[in-house]
């Protein structure tokens, strides 16, 4: 076909009366606000349903009769003027969590800048694939209701993530449409003579040409960087079609784009970033960029410009193996690199070492490791996964206790308002009031769950239940005719499903080791419960697999396979391209939500938080955010083990599938199936109170990104702001002060520790406070620039400290080139127990062991 000589943009012609749809349809406030979706459902429900819930499509292909009798509509007009007034007062709010809370902040500069691979923020910006792109998207959510001063960075996917159908033989299918970008909700952003705003980065040979996109969500803006435009050769302008997709090079220039192109898009607009928040290692090159800028700004060198750099980086990984990390070789990078370091002043081998646990040119470059490096922020995203990461990084901080490992956790949410069904919500309002989704957090408003009437909550729940199986069999339907089946199968779509039966859902990524077959262990068992004629079960399944995963795409087949058994035919059901739109479904209509990975290999998993609001129940393997969860309090819900690691996976999945099997029969069949006279089940009921009123206050995204402000966005940003004063003065000091230490270090032990208390038969009484004296050798090192320990707890048998307490001791006086430290520690249990004394370097600028982790132990 011809190519076109000439483009240009038509937009829809909206009449004067109704003319503030567009700016309603261009900030994606919408897809949280019930009232906006609800509006354009009212304005056309079948093209709201065929645009994919895509405002700004459904704007530009309506009919002009559909628009003037909109435009005449009084009761339109009144609910858009509602949902007009309701979002000038939400973006100009002055009372907001942010201003509230950090005023200081307001005054100097202070911002986020938030990068991700993914943000799934609606099912019409198709640029994501599944948990990391929603949690992305949630947090953008909550920074706008919260309203930080954050903008998101990513990459515009021609492509996006595959769409999925199954083949006759029930195995996965890819299809990748084209994203029509001007009837998305997103608009290229200007320079200042009004042209598309361009950013470049060099590849070997080349420079690439980047056009910045901005989806406005809320309060806050979302950059969007595409290649895909004529200045770029056509192998380039691949760089941005396909999430995930291509080969290792393929994913180096997606990188490249996202962590050195986001940031240049950035500075181009004027935005110089306090913080710079990776969410996973894909961004880590932008942490080499924001070196490279200071250094060029600021005519300073590497390491001060590093120093500075890593004060304002902020690393979130979500990997609880080393295998899931993006690693590169050094062939690769060289080709990559060898340019861009020169100005820098580092060699190639310094280069590798940043993405290295111990240098070694034959190793490969780990992102994960680089991000690490370079930011003196770090978490992982639940308590247990932030265990399994200071674990895995051990390595880096030989000498400190695992958890002394510079790593925290911020556990994972979910953006409430986003995923609970328009009943659900009304219910809430009615007692709870506007707080419940204004300030999700507070656990005082979730207190009043407990006044809903159980036959209300109960009500909304068969209703949602009842939309679930609606579109389920409509889903059902469509995918048969698209595999083309015959008109009796099709016909029998009708039966499939009961809207008042139990229905447990079971929706994710297929990634293997989250082990969505593990229901199907044993077939026959599965088959009696599902059948039971006094008590039926029905499951609905979901999600997609790699690709290239072809186990996950065999897990599909195999649960398929099964659903076409004749006695499982209308009890389990597989729904084809899972999508955020099949998520709000599932979530807001399943009784069960079943997650069972492989433990601990769920870093957090974000699914069952979207069931709670709904009054879902969770029945999980205590993994991720459910080993917590479930803790919180009595009948939350059900766990699948204890939490038990096994070195047998098969004997696992064995152990596993039966303990599951026998809560389903024991106590989650029985429980939803007890009924009062009037058909209502108190006690299941009851349940879900309880999970509403304990989960829902903390499983949320409004206290995860308040979470991450208070522990880490503020205060790194106040570090990095004194580090960057008078010319980065400060930042060049402590880089003095570290090359100092390091160069001296060696000198630095331990060269004696008494206890002249203890008894002559080495035994104190509980209670009395034991003295501990340490003769210190610091060589060089000043002591200011250290602190003295006393680490001390019970023993084991090995006469290891079993965890421990520590203690510091006090300079008292230098003698004969020595240090003298002195201090008590309390004897409050009894037992074995014993000492070890060990010196750390300090100094009040410094984030330690993070960025030097030196520890001399006696």
């Amino acid at each position: 076909m011809p190519n076109a000589k000439h483009a240009f943009h038509v937009v829809p012609d909206l009449p004067e009366p109704i003319s503030k749809l567009h700016d309603i349809a261009h900030n994606l406030r919408w897809a949280w606000d019930h009232e906006s979706i609800e509006l354009f459902r009212r304005l056309d429900r079948n093209l709201w349903e065929k645009t994919s819930h895509n405002p700004v499509k459904m704007l530009g292909t309506i009919s002009q009769t559909r628009l003037k009798d909109a435009a005449q509509d009084e009761a339109f007009l009144a609910q858009l003027e509602r949902v007009a007034r309701s979002n000038y007062a939400y973006l100009n709010s002055t009372t907001t969590w942010f201003k509230r809370t950090h005023p200081e902040l307001l005054t100097i500069g202070f911002n986020i800048a938030y990068f991700s691979m993914e943000f799934g923020i609606t099912e019409c910006l198709p640029v994501y694939s599944g948990g990391l792109g929603v949690l992305a998207g949630d947090h953008m959510k909550s920074s706008s209701d919260l309203d930080l001063p954050l903008a998101g960075v990513g990459l515009l996917y021609q492509q996006g993530y595959f769409r999925q159908y199954l083949n006759a033989e029930g195995w996965q299918q890819q299809r990748y449409p084209e994203n029509d970008f001007y009837n998305m909700p997103i608009e290229a952003v200007r320079d200042k003579d009004g042209k598309p705003l361009t950013v470049c980065v060099d590849l070997p040979g080349r420079g690439i040409t980047i056009k910045v996109w901005k989806a406005q969500v809320g309060r806050v803006p979302l950059y969007l960087l595409d290649t895909n435009i004529p200045e770029n050769s056509p192998e380039d302008q691949n760089i941005t079609d396909q999430l995930y997709g291509g080969g290792e090079e393929m994913r180096l220039h997606q990188e490249l784009v996202l962590g050195i192109g986001g940031l240049r898009a950035l500075t181009a607009m004027g935005i110089k970033p306090s913080i710079c928040h990776m969410n996973e290692g894909h961004a880590a090159f932008m942490a080499l960029e924001r070196i490279r800028m200071i250094m060029a700004e600021k005519g300073v060198d590497f390491k001060t410009a590093q120093e500075a750099a890593s004060a304002g980086n902020l690393f979130t990984t979500h990997t609880p193996v080393p295998a899931g990390f993006d690693m590169f070789t050094p062939d690769l990078l060289r080709r990559y690199f060898e340019g861009y370091i020169m100005p820098l002043g580092i060699s190639f081998d310094e280069f590798m070492a940043l993405g290295q646990v111990f240098p070694d040119p034959k190793d490969k470059f780990n992102m994960a490791i680089l991000a690490l490096k370079n930011a003196h922020q770090c978490n992982g995203v639940s308590a247990l996964h932030g265990d399994v990461t200071r674990n895995m990084v051990q390595s880096l901080y030989s000498g400190f206790e695992t958890h002394e490992v510079p790593v925290g956790h911020v556990t994972n949410g979910i953006h409430t308002r986003s995923f609970i069904s328009g009943e659900m919500a009304d219910l809430l309002d009615h007692y709870l009031g506007g707080k419940w989704y204004q300030d999700t957090s507070d656990k005082s408003v979730w207190a009043k769950v407990d006044d809903i009437p159980d036959e209300e909550l109960w009500r909304v729940k068969e209703y949602r239940r009842e939309k679930l199986v609606q579109f389920a069999r409509k889903r059902l339907r469509t995918q048969y005719e698209q595999r083309g089946m015959g008109d009796n199968e099709i016909r029998n779509v009708s039966e499939a499903l009961n809207p008042n039966i139990l229905t447990i859902g079971f929706a994710r990524r297929f990634a293997t080791y989250k082990r969505a077959a593990m229901i199907l262990s044993d077939p026959e068992r599965l088959l009696r419960i599902l059948n039971d004629p006094n008590r039926p079960v029905q499951i609905l399944m979901s999600g997609k697999a790699h690709p290239k995963d072809d186990g996950g795409k065999q897990l599909i087949q195999q649960i398929v396979e099964f659903a076409r058994r004749p006695e499982a035919r209308n009890r389990i059901l597989f729904i084809e391209d899972y999508d955020m739109a099949v998520a709000r479904h599932l979530v807001q209509g399943v009784d069960v939500w079943l997650n069972n990975p492989r433990r601990p290999m769920e870093a957090s998993g974000t699914s069952g938080m979207k069931v709670l609001a709904n009054g879902g129940l969770n029945c999980s393997i205590p993994d991720g955010w459910w080993a917590e969860g479930y803790a919180l309090g009595e009948d939350l819900g059900w766990s699948i083990g204890k939490g038990e690691e096994y070195n047998d996976p098969d004997h696992q999945d064995h152990v596993e599938a039966t303990a599951l099997y026998e809560i389903l029969e024991r106590d989650i069949v029985p429980l939803f199936y007890d009924r009062n006279a009037e058909g209502t089940p108190r006690a299941w009921i009851a349940r879900m109170k309880n999970s509403m009123r304990i989960l829902c206050p903390v499983y949320n995204t409004h206290r995860m990104v308040s979470e991450y402000a208070t522990t880490y966005y503020v205060t790194a940003g106040k570090r990095y702001h004194h580090l960057i004063e008078s010319d980065l003065a400060p930042a060049h000091s402590l880089v003095e002060w570290k090359r100092k230490v390091q160069d001296n270090w060696s000198q630095v032990r331990v060269e004696k520790v008494e206890t002249p208390t203890l008894s002559a038969d080495a035994s104190v009484k509980v209670g009395t406070p034991l003295k501990i004296m340490a003769t210190v050798h610091l060589g060089g090192i000043a002591p200011g620039d250290v602190v003295v320990q006393a680490h001390h707890g019970l023993l084991d048998v090995n006469h290891h400290i079993v965890g421990g307490d520590t203690d510091t001791l006090e300079w008292t006086h230098e003698e004969n080139g020595s240090h003298r430290y002195e201090g008590v520690i309390p004897c409050q249990i009894s037992g074995q127990q014993g000492i070890s004394v060990r010196v750390l370097p300090t100094h009040p600028d410094a984030m330690l062991p993070m960025e030097l982790p030196l520890v001399a132990w006696e």
